[in-house]
């Protein structure tokens, strides 16, 4: 491969070997480091401050013998300099650009242009630029894609944006804490103690409302808790908008905004219409998410649309497609992927996104505590859905502590209201669990043969309704994998890489705000399994959709769907069971009805995906200018403030928070645009 072509070089830096002996080169770059050169070139490559840019020319000579770095590609040879050209001298830098140097994100997003020059983030850019390459070619050169752009500018999309509310649940609890709603606005409620009582600290008042809280069951979610400054005794409840939101962009006609699309959905089912049967595209996506740590507002994903598949050819091109472009320097991919249902998931793991390289699976245990005489299983049991689940920690007797212990039982009770029970199979090791003593023998073996337990394990127990203590315990799985690494225990090694396919998923979810309703669990455009068809007139909440996802070591790369191609069970689906608008989407609706063929397709977060591949520990370190996990650029300052008079031709003005509102906000208050 060619590097110095078109440009006043003959080679890189790296690329000199002890085969380029004798040559006369010319190299251009940064000084790295500065050492005792001849006195000719002496003044401009020891003076020159580090990272300044100079050119030399000189010959490829070998070092002198005992100098020589096997460590390093260039360790052979040397340049002997005959002259050195100082191109632009560089200022004080904020930090030194070495990897070994620790600096805070925040100042390496502020200077991003200096970061970059970092062995790591050039590692992590051309390794990406390389697996996109590789992406282009095997579905374009090899199997006929046509790499189609989309525009950026569109419309609203129906359920992009959940409207600000307060959970029912939450009410119940403010009630429950003898307050009243004061004042209800757009993003914000207030609500106020006016019996007689001495003014509420913040914290009494949150323990008041999490007590509550607990007897609702579920946590409390989408809210943010504050004081309202103009009244002592007055608690602010910020709403948020759930999920994912569109950002807007205005336009010259008064009212009236495109959308920045979450992804290129529609568009890719219409050229489907348009018979431009394999479309693919590096596509720019947005997604007003607010303070997400490891989310940008701007992303990229890998966008696959094909007409005349189902969900088995879906899932074969994208193995071939991960296989083709998977770096060399990995160990290669085996495929098929395997694969696993949504009730599988959540029954073994907790999640729909496990990380298989380790175990500790959920087993349910629940026969061996029938007849138990601990009255909270029994009482568990005798409950609809009511199970008895544990984990069982490897050696998590020899490695856990008993704080530890003690933290994972807080973490149990505080995010899910829940009791776990610690067991040991060494007696003397049970001084965490007063429970365990009420386990008689035969339970005790049972739950030994059953869960395969070893001397120096531990296993933690359970019981609830069956998705609350799956959950409960996919969490705490994590959790013991991660304190068990803190003491040496190797579980998830980053050079394994575990793909899992993980499909039939439910085609609806009741929505939190409002259990009655459903929402779609993907999108509005998945179709439905086809053997779940009869029950979609009667039992929507059991359908199946055909919806995939691909996981890797625990985390979502990708997600796509077999989708609806016949207009009126779209329009069924959005006007009756969505209560969606359907206006917004009369053109795709239109387009369904002018013989739109059967289609579906796929999109993988490149961003993430590069991250995982490189084991780089956020996403940010694979993107070239990222934004701050608040959504900032901190190298220019954006977004940043303009006038009103550059406002003026969208027809908008600012409404600032009010002072109540803004305490309750982030440190950068948000501000409201009216047209």
């Amino acid at each position: 491969m060619e590097f110095s072509s078109f440009v006043a070089r003959t080679n890189t830096c790296g690329e000199l070997r002890s085969s380029h002996l004798g040559q006369e080169v010319t190299l251009c770059g940064w000084i790295q480091y500065r050492s005792e050169s001849a006195a000719s070139v002496r003044r401009i490559l020891c003076e020159a401050p580090v990272e300044s840019v100079v050119r030399v020319c000189g010959t490829v000579i070998s070092r002198p013998p005992g100098q020589e770095n096997p460590k390093m590609p260039t360790g052979e040879i040397e340049i002997k300099v005959k002259t050195a050209e100082l191109l632009n001298a560089c200022k004080k830098l904020p930090f030194e650009i070495k990897d070994f140097v620790k600096k805070t994100e925040a100042l390496r997003l502020q200077y991003r242009y200096l970061d970059l020059r970092s062995f790591q983030m050039q590692y992590n850019l051309r390794l990406r630029s390389k697996m996109v390459m590789k992406m282009r070619e095997y579905l374009c050169n090899l199997h006929g894609f046509v790499d189609i752009e989309t525009p950026t500018l569109f419309k609203r999309t129906p359920g992009s944006t959940c409207p600000a509310t307060i959970p029912v649940k939450l009410i119940t609890a403010c009630k429950g804490a003898g307050l009243t709603r004061d004042t209800d606005r757009e993003h914000s409620s207030v609500w106020r103690r006016h019996t007689p009582a001495p003014p509420l600290s913040l914290a009494q008042l949150s323990s008041q409302l999490l007590s509550q809280e607990y007897r609702c069951q579920k946590p409390v979610k989408n809210v943010v808790l504050g004081f309202d400054t103009r009244k002592t005794n007055a608690i602010l409840i910020k709403k948020r908008n759930r999920g994912a939101k569109e950002f807007l962009v205005p336009s010259r006609e008064p009212g009236k905004f495109y959308s920045l699309p979450q992804s290129p959905q529609q568009f890719k089912q219409l050229l489907m219409v348009g018979g431009l049967d394999r479309y693919f595209q590096v596509a720019r996506c947005y997604r007003d998410e607010g303070s997400r740590p490891d989310r940008q507002p701007e992303f990229t994903q890998i966008d696959i649309e094909m007409s005349f598949v189902d969900q088995t050819g879906i899932q074969r091109l994208v193995e071939g497609l991960l296989q083709y472009s998977w770096p060399d320097d990995k160990d290669p991919l085996m495929i098929p992927f395997p694969s696993m249902t949504f009730a599988e998931a959540l029954a073994t793991y907790g999640t729909d996104k496990p990380d298989t390289r380790f175990g500790m699976k959920i087993v349910d245990i629940s026969d061996v505590f029938r007849n138990t005489g601990l009255r909270f299983l029994r009482d568990a049991l005798a409950k609809p859905q009511g199970t008895v689940k544990a984990i069982r920690v490897h050696e998590g007797a020899k490695y856990l502590r008993k704080d530890d212990i003690e933290y994972i039982r807080k973490a149990a009770a505080h995010h899910f209201s829940q009791e776990v029970l610690p067991i040991f199979l060494n007696a003397k090791k049970n001084w965490s669990s007063p429970f365990a003593k009420f386990i008689v023998e035969e339970e005790r073996l049972e739950l030994t043969r059953l869960m395969e337990i070893q001397e120096e394990d531990m296993v933690l127990l359970t019981a609830g309704e069956h998705e609350k203590a799956c959950s409960l315990l996919g969490k705490l799985r994590l959790e013991c994998a991660d304190l068990l690494e803190l003491r040496g225990m190797v579980l998830r090694d980053p050079a394994v890489f575990s793909f899992l396919w993980v499909v039939d998923f439910p085609l609806f979810l009741a929505k939190e705000e409002h259990p009655t309703e459903l929402e779609s669990a993907h999108h509005p455009f998945t179709a439905p399994h086809s053997s779940d068809m009869h029950l979609l007139y009667t039992e929507p909440e059991k359908v199946r959709g055909q919806h995939y996802d691909l996981v890797l070591n625990g985390n979502e790369i990708g997600g796509g769907s077999v989708r609806i191609h016949d207009a009126q069970l779209q329009r069924y689906i959005l006007e009756t069971l969505l209560k969606e608008d359907v206006k917004l989407l009369s053109h795709l609706l239109q387009a369904l009805d002018h013989g739109a063929p059967p289609h579906g397709g796929i999109a993988l977060g490149l961003d993430r995906l590069v991250c995982l591949v490189t084991g780089a520990p956020s996403i940010r370190d694979v993107i070239a200018f990222p934004k701050s996990y608040r959504g900032h650029d901190l190298m220019s300052n954006a977004p940043d403030c303009v006038s009103a008079e550059e406002l003026k031709p969208y027809h908008i003005h600012v409404l600032w928070p009010t002072d109540s509102e803004e305490e309750s906000a982030s440190a950068t208050p948000s501000k409201h645009l009216s047209s």
